[in-house]
């Protein structure tokens, strides 16, 4: 929020992005251009972060979700992003950071834990790395950073201080980290991959019981988890 923008105002303009983005994510998968063209800040902040060459500290992921069966975003909305960004893929294997973060933003798949998107929007995540809850509005550019510059940043600081597991796979090292900056409320996760001496982030997400996550992680055998591509 600026200076000059008052908190009602800027509930109601948040309000109106937040209806311009459900439009956008209706379009999206028949008419991409559209989608983007309803959002000017997402094709800008996409071009911003290939520029920067923000994408690089991102692995690989499916869109196929583990919990579903299906794609979160489709065919259409993936090749989109992923020309805007000049990257190459191939359906359904792309950059993590430009799906997680970008593509989950035009994503209207349910998932047993809702729209991939909120995590975004509500807060709860924001809140949980010790930042605003309106750290994470993607259409909120602060200090004239990028959604996927302010996530990767936070990320990244929590797999530095706070790994709570490493699991060794055939070609890579998995790090989760969960860190908790608020006194209640969810928990942030974040998971990566180590691989040719290169740590690439995969996802962050919001946890309710960090404990049940890691129960789960401990009891089963190590493997690629939340839609990572090794």
């Amino acid at each position: 929020m600026d200076a000059m923008t008052t908190p009602d105002e800027q509930q109601v303009k948040d309000g109106d992005e937040l209806a311009r983005l459900d439009a956008a994510a209706q379009l999206a998968a028949g008419d991409p251009a559209a989608a983007f063209a309803l959002l000017p800040w997402l094709g800008a902040s996409i071009s911003a972060d290939a520029a920067a060459g923000r994408f690089d500290a991102w692995g690989l992921s499916t869109v196929i979700d583990e919990n579903t069966g299906t794609a979160v975003v489709p065919a259409s909305v993936f090749a989109a992003l992923h020309d805007r960004a000049g990257i190459t893929a191939r359906f359904p294997v792309g950059n993590a950071g430009l799906l997680h973060v970008y593509g989950y933003l035009l994503s209207t798949t349910p998932t047993p834990y809702g729209l991939k998107r909120a995590r975004w929007l509500d807060g709860h995540l924001a809140q949980a790395y010790g930042l605003t809850a309106e750290a994470f509005l993607p259409w909120a550019l602060p200090t004239g950073e990028t959604l996927l510059a302010r996530v990767t940043d936070a990320a990244d600081g929590l797999l530095s201080r706070a790994p709570v597991r490493r699991q060794q796979l055939a070609d890579a090292e998995a790090i989760i980290a969960i860190g908790r900056a608020a006194a209640s409320g969810d928990a942030a996760l974040a998971y990566a991959l180590v691989g040719g001496g290169k740590r690439r982030l995969i996802t962050t997400f919001p946890v309710a019981s960090p404990t049940a996550v890691l129960d789960e992680v401990d009891a089963t055998t190590p493997r690629l988890r939340w839609n990572a591509v090794a």
